[in-house]
């Protein structure tokens, strides 16, 4: 077992990816925020390499020290990973946690290979910790971890962060060995998530369906465990996204010069089905069917990396989505103009910033969503004296903070060309008092603010207060 750190609790991060400590570069803001903690505690990070080999389940996990922290990875089978990842992982649990029960694919073997992983991960990281480091697993993949961990005799505190939204009782009442899933995140000490909605979709999930009752505050009984299910909603690096959003600007535009009277709709996404792709192409073609005042004077940047292509489904997306854009920039372009500039691939955060900065609109309209911090981005890139106008999905978990933004239902094709048209013509005052009372919330509740208050939360009946940050480290 490794040694304890004098006066400081360790922390133990666990993700089904970890980062990647030896870039130059942190990229994410899971990495970015948990990483300093990580050092300030000489923290491990623990998680799959994403890499399968045959033998993977005789192979001892690879550790190694990078920064002052260690990180440790296993690697998976072919039909580990299959059954696992690209199975139960994210052709069940992603589309039903996204209200998708409609693209929902699972069986009996895949959701068996999903918890036989989780052991697994448990078998590896128990060698790895001690009972006085707390660990932190994040997102759906790793549901069940806690509770083999606790099997194995793990009396170290162990919290849950959901990073996707937690559906309708409903919803996860149909997800294949939900009640398995159920009983296993009632083992947490804490079970974090984004919004209320989500918060509170689990509390009524486990009283309807683990017979579970409410208890004072934030913390629910069930099956014989008690946990806190609260809610810490993610942020960003504001600090950082500000000064690299001045770096870049001062280098100029990156788009070609279209005259003053261009205006810039902008979006970012990982072309997801949750994302909204579609329904956004079909509202800016509405935009130009029903102003035609915009016309050559408003283009739509959609930057969309690829994502899980190996399953059908994105396959399909990615098609709709380059028919949509083909059939705008026809319908409506000529030689001076292109409506619609589509960008199938991945953009370093500098150029990314740096076309937020000089975006007149930032359009998010994901179906549902954890959080979705571009919104946040978008608003950390902008100047206070000419700021652009976030048009934002209602069902997007920053919509629960970012009120002040223009809130459309995606879904809604002509409600979301009508918040586009009054984005672009919105007045300097309005949307600098928009963007004021928008940067606040993002400020105060920033990246380190989430990390600080969930890991504090473990601290809530422990009788030896969680100290991961020695007055040397402070906060990033």
């Amino acid at each position: 077992m490794p040694e304890k750190t004098e006066n400081t609790r360790r922390l133990v991060v666990v993700s089904n990816r970890v980062a990647d400590f030896k870039a130059k570069f942190q990229t994410g803001g899971l990495a970015v925020a948990l990483g300093d903690a990580l050092k300030a505690s000489k923290g491990l990070w623990f998680g799959w390499s994403g890499d399968t080999r045959s033998d993977a389940v005789t192979v001892p996990p690879h550790v190694e020290h990078v920064s002052g922290l260690t990180v440790a990875t296993i690697d998976l089978t072919d039909k580990e990973a299959e059954g696992y990842y690209f199975g139960y992982a994210n052709r069940c649990l992603w589309p039903a946690l996204h209200y998708r029960l409609d693209l929902t694919h699972s069986n009996e073997e895949q959701s068996e290979i999903y918890f036989q992983v989780n052991a697994r991960f448990a078998d590896a990281l128990m060698p790895l910790i001690t009972p006085d480091d707390i660990i932190w697993i994040n997102d759906y993949h790793l549901i069940p971890l806690a509770e083999e961990l606790r099997g194995r005799g793990c009396q170290a505190r162990i919290g849950f962060f959901l990073h996707t939204p937690f559906p309708s009782p409903e919803i996860f009442a149909a997800v294949p060995s939900q009640k398995r899933l159920g009983n296993a995140l009632m083992v947490y000490d804490v079970v974090g998530f984004q919004t209320t909605s989500d918060r509170d979709n689990f509390r009524r999930y486990v009283t309807a369906s683990l017979d579970g009752e409410q208890l004072q505050g934030d913390r629910i009984t069930a099956q014989g465990e008690t946990t806190l299910a609260s809610v810490f909603p993610i942020g960003i690096d504001v600090e950082h996204f500000q000064k690299l959003a001045d770096e870049e600007d001062a280098k100029g535009p990156l788009l070609p010069d279209a005259g003053n009277d261009m205006k810039t709709i902008i979006g970012v996404d990982r072309l997801d089905y949750t994302k909204g792709l579609p329904e956004r192409l079909r509202a800016f073609e509405v935009l130009l069917e029903q102003f035609p005042e915009h016309h050559g004077k408003v283009r739509l940047v959609q930057i969309a990396p690829p994502t899980r292509e190996g399953l059908p489904v994105y396959q399909e997306i990615r098609e709709n989505v380059e028919r949509l854009v083909g059939r705008i920039n026809g319908r409506f372009g000529d030689l001076s103009w292109q409506p619609v500039i589509y960008m199938h691939r991945g953009v370093a955060q500098n150029i990314l910033v740096r076309l937020f900065r000089r975006s007149d609109v930032g359009l998010v309209t994901p179906l549902h969503d954890g959080m979705n911090l571009v919104a946040k981005e978008y608003i950390a890139a902008q100047t206070a004296q000419d700021p652009g106008v976030l048009v934002l999905s209602r069902f997007a978990g920053a919509a629960e903070q970012l009120r002040e933004a223009l809130l459309i239902n995606p879904h809604d094709i002509q409600e979301t060309a009508r918040a586009l048209d009054r984005a672009l013509t919105m007045p300097r005052q309005e949307r600098w008092a928009r963007h004021n009372r928008l940067w606040q919330r993002i400020e105060t509740y920033d990246l380190f603010n989430w990390r600080d208050s969930f890991i504090q939360s473990f601290a809530e009946s422990d009788t030896n207060p969680v100290n991961l940050f020695p007055k040397e480290a402070g906060a990033a």
